[in-house]
């Protein structure tokens, strides 16, 4: 289990058959990140590290944010691994943040869980996006999930997080998955957005009700803090279908919540919204 003070994902108890078994191998992962403003005013790195499993590569740009792409080289999560980054920008700073990739979280032996745990900080007058591509769930994934977020008064902040519950193409069903997500973002220590979700047993059952996703085997939910938040809700509303929702929940705290047949019509519909609130300059990864 990950060292977490919050509720634990009930696994059930280890057998004598699997308790006799050797550890397997896992993975793990650390990555640093921090960038500062330069004299010129352009984004620098200041800061670096990468560790195991976890990579962090530069590609050239040209858009005022430094962009870095977060590479996972034991080709996703199972249970037992560990992965955590942490990311920060300074003052006046500029950082994108995404993924290589699609993140795969595959089947977990019993009584293990992947852990993948993820902290940015935003300071004053400094803007980051997180950016990652979509996490695809397996059968029988077991995956404890936290981000949290540390923003300064009048720092920018832009985050998308797609998820995928098995790939349509391939006919999947999840009916046994562990899934504990949680997403947290203060602002000077107070908690502005606060999102959580507990997902154990048949999947294909909960996102098959109503109330839940009608059916929907894919979702986003796409955050944005800055001070034009509330004149992006009437462009946004125009650009998403009838699945998805914008609505403020502050002055300048916005939010989109978005649910898909599949991970194609996420994508679809996902990239043209980043385009717009990114000033086209998404990570070319996305496109790919």
């Amino acid at each position: 289990m990950c060292e977490d003070p919050e509720p634990k994902i009930n696994l059930p108890q280890h057998d004598s058959f699997t308790s006799a078994r050797p550890a397997q191998p896992r993975a793990m992962g650390d990555g640093r990140v921090v960038v500062r403003c330069g004299a010129s005013g352009k984004t620098q790195l200041k800061d670096l590290r990468q560790a195991g499993s976890t990579k962090v590569v530069f590609p050239q740009n040209h858009g005022a944010a430094l962009e870095a792409i977060i590479v996972n080289t034991a080709g996703g999560i199972t249970g037992g691994d560990r992965f955590t980054l942490k990311a920060r920008a300074d003052t006046g700073a500029a950082l994108t943040l995404t993924t290589q990739a699609a993140e795969r979280a595959y089947r977990a032996q019993s009584g293990e869980i992947g852990c993948v745990t993820t902290s940015l900080s935003v300071a004053s007058g400094a803007r980051m996006n997180w950016l990652p591509q979509e996490l695809i769930l397996f059968e029988n994934c077991a995956l404890q999930r936290k981000l949290k977020v540390a923003l300064a008064d009048d720092a920018e902040f832009l985050m998308v997080e797609p998820v995928v519950f098995g790939r349509t193409a391939m006919a999947e069903t999840l009916q046994q998955i562990r899934f504990h997500d949680r997403i947290a973002i203060t602002r000077n220590d107070k908690p502005i957005y606060l999102d959580g979700m507990d997902m154990v047993g048949d999947a294909a059952a909960h996102m098959a009700r109503p109330g839940i996703a009608a059916g929907a085997n894919a979702m986003a939910s796409l955050i944005l803090v800055r001070p034009d938040a509330a004149r992006q809700v009437a462009t946004l509303r125009k650009m998403l279908p009838a699945t998805a929702g914008v609505s403020l929940i502050a002055d300048d705290v916005l939010v989109m919540r978005h649910l898909a047949t599949d991970s194609f019509t996420l994508r679809r519909d996902l990239v043209p919204v980043l385009d717009h609130l990114t000033n086209n300059s998404l990570p070319i990864s996305w496109r790919l």
